[in-house]
């Protein structure tokens, strides 16, 4: 029976999925996103809030249907396909009990588990960092190649996918980037949304509890005409919203 190591969980979500959900934050994330706001999920091994089986998160889980019922659950991270064995295991019996899920990965990981886990996925909110090769490694530290497997599969599987991409002051709010995400995801049918994500600041503290380096010290927040002039980009390329 496989146990899951979670960093934490938020009862009453609303910016994860539709509706209101039931968020789930699994630890450890091979990634290390020059911007994450979360670099206290990145260690596999750290101590964790909970560690459950799939049985006993459910469990907890269905404290909560009233409130979740119109919305489901939401697995998150860190990069929760690092435990694919356990989230395709909840998902499962999520399903069981009605539920709509979710899953929000960033496409670095690839492999026979992350397909089993994706057949009792409702929607996949996915993370596209850039498509650019060299900027990805250095956003991120890892290749995209899996990221476009993953999206590849999940049009293949005619599967919805919610697109998420944080947009970053002086890294990718050039026009011709953006213009380059967007064209890109033209192919792909089964998006039906593009979320902008603005950077932000608000995770630094946990930098500094970390004794880690921020390695985006003193690059400002994005400004609303730049988040403005990135969603105008994607609608004017793309049909989705």
């Amino acid at each position: 029976m496989t146990e899951g190591r979670i960093h934490s969980l938020e009862s009453f979500g609303t910016v994860d999925g539709p509706g209101t959900r039931y968020v789930v934050f699994v630890q450890g994330c091979p990634m290390r996103c020059l911007y994450c706001h979360n670099p206290d999920t990145w260690d596999a091994h750290a101590p964790v809030a909970y560690e459950w089986t799939a049985e006993e998160l459910l469990k907890e889980t269905l404290r909560y249907r009233n409130y979740i019922r119109k919305g489901g659950v939401t697995c998150t991270g860190g990069e929760p396909l690092m435990q694919a064995n356990f989230v395709g295991e909840y998902f499962r019996l999520c399903h069981r009990e009605g539920l709509h899920t979710a899953l929000d990965p960033s496409g670095v990981v690839w492999n026979e588990e992350v397909v089993a886990a994706l057949e009792h996925t409702d929607l996949v909110l996915l993370d596209i960092k850039t498509v650019d090769d060299e900027l990805h490694k250095r956003l991120t530290g890892c290749s995209r190649t899996n990221n476009r497997k993953l999206l590849d599969y999940l049009q293949h599987q005619d599967k919805p996918v919610w697109i998420r991409h944080v947009v970053t002051p002086g890294i990718n709010d050039d026009v011709a980037h953006l213009t380059a995400v967007a064209e890109y995801l033209q192919s792909y049918g089964v998006v039906e949304r593009v979320e902008i994500l603005p950077y932000h600041t608000l995770g630094v503290h946990k930098y500094r509890d970390l004794s880690i380096a921020y390695p985006l010290e003193g690059v400002p927040v994005l400004s609303q005409e730049k988040q403005g002039q990135a969603v105008e980009i994607f609608r004017s390329i793309l049909s989705c919203k």
